[in-house]
């Protein structure tokens, strides 16, 4: 991880233990004001809207099943990661519904773990305190012209009452503070005209709004160090974001100066020039997707703009996640961690159909569309038209690579093949070396089973982050790299020879990767061999240096699917099928179907048919 990490988390835990942070983040602050609601209302910065008046002329096209799910958010209804929903009490704010655990709201954030065996995961107190709920309101007040008003300023006020400021679980985190401050913008600006947002209410919202951007600003370094992914990213923008919507604030200035250059220095260090995204997983580049949406449209329309390298990286991610999407679903594969999180759901859209994320950002960078269609979340955004005007994105038919980020594929008639192959740079998100996964008629055939819960059994952790819940080869029950603590991994695999090459009628993927050096560099190769004249693949997998250890080549597929695929082994290879987990959300378990094909050779080779 580099003295500069290892350094820093030493300086910071030691702070930490001592009470130093304490200080630096303070407890019982004294109320203030800077600017009254009227003054506000009349000066307020440019934003996406303007208010609720702005979405009128759209009335009357709530689609059942946002009405639906609005009407459970009346109810005290709270979904968790897109999926489960459960009634949690209007005051409560503490209680993690899956362990029974409330935490201690007298206690200062630094005493709160994100992680503990008897709490449980953290994450599912943050859900809910993220906000994100409105955004379904906002939708359903802007499609039926129903005033939900009351109703989310009464939500704003429990929360408030029920969270001292730098105290519990909800200040924990810095980017869920961002998240939080993100939505109630857009409830701010969405209700300015409402009578139900009162001197106070407003001037309670800017109080907290206010040291919930002191709180990010004093922490952004841990993000920007010891994190160094999509969290630095959405704290740089968040303050930037207030540097301009809220100038009277005496810190705005220096805020949106730092927050917009280190907004530009996250996006050119995590995004590499390709498109390929640090952190190893397609669920985490959408949300840098949607949060370089928000920052470019907004700083687009306070008539600013950032470095040329913001606008490139940002088109090459959509080039890239544009070409592994399934065209039928508008899915992605379940690559690398996978938290379920979609920051702005502007959308009826399932959690993983990436279109309306990849078509807001592609139209306003191009100011044409990615797809037949235009997405809802334009509106949302105020994307109404381009003024950068880059060249548009068009998806490959064909072979396609990614080599800084170790992705290769292959879109043909009915088929899309996706594989990793990844020499790491940057740390590791699982242990998935020359995974593959397939989709087939809108269908994912073979698939990455996901990430289910970061805090959850061993056992199960071991499963999803390692190497068994992937479509790749696996030398008895060993992982590809030795697991470290929490998210770490420890002796990277190292990818290299990558590379399509054509023969006649079939297209040929070669690739190798150094695995399993923790108990000796073990050189793992796989060959792809795609026939287009009959459909088939042939899967060939060498892996030298293992002596007479079991092999394993494992392939996992929903079981409703098992009847339109078929596995033939060339090569004599035991067959074994057994049940395992597939997570297609966050906390989510389902069945899954695990073929593998076993040996003690060096090699097995492996042929599959689809109907």
């Amino acid at each position: 991880m580099g003295l500069r990490y290892v350094s820093f988390r030493f300086l910071f835990e030691f702070k930490r233990r001592c009470g130093l942070l304490k200080l630096y983040h303070p407890i019982g602050q004294q109320f203030e004001r800077w600017i009254s609601f009227e003054k506000w209302h009349k000066e307020a910065a440019p934003f996406f809207f303007k208010s609720r008046l702005d979405f009128l002329s759209v009335q009357g096209s709530a689609s059942d099943e946002l009405t639906t799910k609005a009407h459970r958010i009346f109810r005290g209804e709270v979904q968790f990661f897109q999926g489960e929903w459960r009634k949690i009490e209007t005051e409560d704010w503490m209680t993690n519904w899956k362990t029974g655990h409330r935490y201690d709201i007298e206690k200062h954030w630094t005493e709160i773990p994100d992680f503990h065996p008897v709490y449980g995961d953290i994450k599912y107190v943050w859900e809910r305190s993220r906000f994100s709920f409105v955004q379904i309101i906002l939708r359903y007040d802007a499609l039926s012209g129903v005033d939900s008003s009351e109703w989310i300023f009464s939500q704003i006020d429990s929360w408030i009452k029920n969270n001292p400021i730098n105290q519990g679980p909800n200040y924990r985190c810095s980017q869920e503070m961002s998240l939080r401050v993100f939505n109630w913008i857009l409830v701010l600006y969405f209700y300015r005209d409402s009578r139900n947002l009162t001197e106070a209410r407003f001037q309670q919202l800017i109080f907290h709004i206010y040291w919930h951007l002191r709180h990010i600003r004093s922490n952004i370094h841990f993000s920007r160090i010891a994190v160094r992914n999509n969290h630095a990213i959405t704290e740089t923008l968040c303050l930037y974001t207030a540097g301009l919507l809220f100038p009277f604030f005496q810190e705005a200035k220096e805020w949106k100066a730092s927050g917009k250059k280190w907004f530009e220095e996250e996006i050119t260090y995590q995004v590499y020039s390709d498109g390929s995204y640090l952190q190893f997983s397609h669920n985490y580049h959408r949300v840098v997707i949607q949060l370089l949406t928000w920052a470019v449209s907004l700083a687009s329309i306070h008539k600013e703009k950032f470095k040329d390298e913001v606008y490139q990286r940002a088109l090459a991610s959509i080039n890239l996640l544009a070409n592994c999407q399934d065209s039928v679903s508008g899915q992605l594969p379940n690559y690398g961690a996978n938290d379920s999180s979609l920051f702005f759901q502007w959308n009826d859209c399932f959690f993983r159909d990436y279109r309306p994320s990849l078509d807001a950002l592609h139209f306003i960078l191009t100011g044409k569309n990615l797809y037949t269609y235009e997405s809802e979340d334009r509106l949302w955004f105020g994307l109404s038209k381009s003024t950068l005007q880059l060249a548009p994105v068009e998806p490959i038919e064909g072979t396609f690579s990614f080599e800084q980020g170790g992705i290769y594929g292959y879109r043909g008639k009915d088929i899309l093949i996706c594989m990793c192959c990844t020499n790491y740079k940057n740390r590791p998100s699982q242990a998935d070396a020359l995974h593959l996964d397939i989709w087939y008629k809108g269908k994912n055939v073979l698939r990455d089973a996901g990430s289910y819960l970061y805090n959850t059994t061993g056992e199960k952790v071991k499963y999803f982050f390692g190497t068994e819940s992937h479509n790749t080869v696996m030398i008895e029950d060993n992982d590809q790299m030795l697991k470290g603590p929490r998210f770490i991994w420890l002796d990277w695999s190292e990818a290299f020879d990558c590379a399509w090459k054509f023969d006649g009628s079939k297209i040929i993927f070669n690739g190798s990767a150094l695995v399993y050096k923790y108990f000796g560099d073990i050189n793992h190769k796989r060959s792809v061999v795609i026939d287009q004249a009959t459909g088939s693949l042939t899967i060939t997998d060498q892996v030298s240096g293992t002596g007479k250890k079991r092999l394993r080549q494992l392939w996992h597929l929903d079981p409703g699917l098992k009847d339109s695929i078929t596995f033939k082994s060339l090569d004599g290879s035991e067959k074994v099928t057994s049940m395992k987990f597939f997570s297609p959300v966050y906390g989510v378990l389902e069945d899954s179907l695990q073929v593998e094909f076993q040996s003690v050779n060096s090699k097995i080779t492996t042929q599959i048919n689809f109907s």
